[in-house]
């Protein structure tokens, strides 16, 4: 049995022509997978009896559902979704003033392994597929609606796993989020967070997939990256700097880079100047964002004053930064705390 929302709108007509079905019947099932979301068949009140039992003789659709949510002190909610084979992933709604930002899981675990994040230590399970990808955000958008009266404005693919090593699903799922079919949002709004995997990156560009892309950098040191984020040692910052240059200057886009804080790691006044010197030969800004506690792990969080003269060094050389404050830290679903694991409140 074949999972529908994996197939092209093209072969789905073609199978409703072998079965003697009209073609527009297409146009109705498409809308009801991706304009609706929903889990069934039996829920195409539009479609024959006949029509829904044919399609579920042959189809199975990879719906997810959300099992629980946690509501932080900031009201950041951090939401639980089983998939179809009861695997679980983990999403994130993010409220500001103007807007809600989801951040989505585009794997079910990750084999990256950075040394500072929890998804790291559970290893790699499987992709996501296109649907379940999309569900996380139809759902989380239809929560956002019920909590904040908003729906989701952006996405960021920041959960669990690495974006660019699932990037048929991840690119295929973008077309449905931007379609006045799926959710409709800006193309804009969507960012893919990547450990930095040069061939897909130039890939985007070749595609011309017009998103936002931030690379997990965390230090311009390449001897002590290899020891943050193993990946560094199959690619070179050289590598990852060609293929960002590429991205940019096809794509007209600027690159931001994310930058965790660590003491004692990458937090001195040099560590700032070698970001720095990297930043100025790429279109780009940086998030500095401050280290969240991960259970078992030996990192610790840069000090205020530390963090603050970071900050000044890199922001009196010219360059675009912002320090990004963490959210959701008493649920653990703060960046790099995402590891399926449920906090007692």
């Amino acid at each position: 049995m074949q999972n529908i929302r994996s197939i092209l709108f093209g072969e789905l007509l073609d199978f409703l022509k072998i079965n003697d079905e009209k073609p527009y019947r297409a146009g109705q099932i498409y809308d009801w997978l991706w304009k609706y979301c929903v889990s069934s068949f039996e829920q195409m009140n539009n479609l024959s009896q006949n029509l829904r039992e044919l399609l579920a003789n042959n189809f199975f659709i990879d719906s997810a559902k959300i099992i629980s949510q946690q509501i932080s002190n900031d009201k950041t909610i951090k939401v639980v979704f089983e998939l179809i084979d009861k695997k679980i992933v983990e999403g994130v709604i993010i409220p500001s003033e103007n807007r809600v930002t989801a951040c989505i899981s585009s794997q079910v675990g990750c084999a990256l392994g950075c040394k500072f994040c929890a998804t790291g230590k559970m290893g790699f399970s499987r992709n996501l597929t296109i649907g379940e990808i999309y569900d996380q955000s139809f759902l989380l958008s239809k929560l956002s609606v019920e909590k904040y009266n908003i729906p989701l404005t952006n996405i960021v693919f920041m959960g669990m796993g690495e974006p660019l090593l699932n990037y048929k699903n991840v690119i295929g799922v973008i077309s449905f989020l931007t379609s006045q079919k799926g959710m409709g949002l800006s193309s804009k709004r969507i960012t893919i967070s990547t450990s930095g995997i040069p061939a897909q990156i130039k890939q985007i560009a070749d595609d011309n997939i017009k998103v936002n892309l931030a690379l997990s950098l965390h230090t311009a040191n390449p001897d002590v990256r290899k020891k943050l984020l193993p990946v560094a040692n199959k690619y070179s910052l050289d590598e990852i700097t060609k293929s960002l240059k590429y991205y940019t200057s096809k794509l007209k886009l600027k690159v931001t880079f994310e930058y965790l804080l660590l003491s004692g790691i990458n937090d001195t006044v040099d560590d700032a100047k070698a970001l720095v010197a990297f930043c100025s030969n790429i279109a780009s800004k940086v998030n500095i964002i401050e280290y969240n506690e991960v259970e078992n792990l030996p990192f610790q969080k840069s000090s205020e004053n530390k963090t603050a003269l970071f900050l000044k060094t890199v922001y009196e050389k010219k360059i675009n930064v912002k320090l990004r404050r963490s959210r959701g830290i008493d649920i653990d679903a703060a960046c790099g705390q995402l590891a399926n694991k449920q906090k007692k409140r």
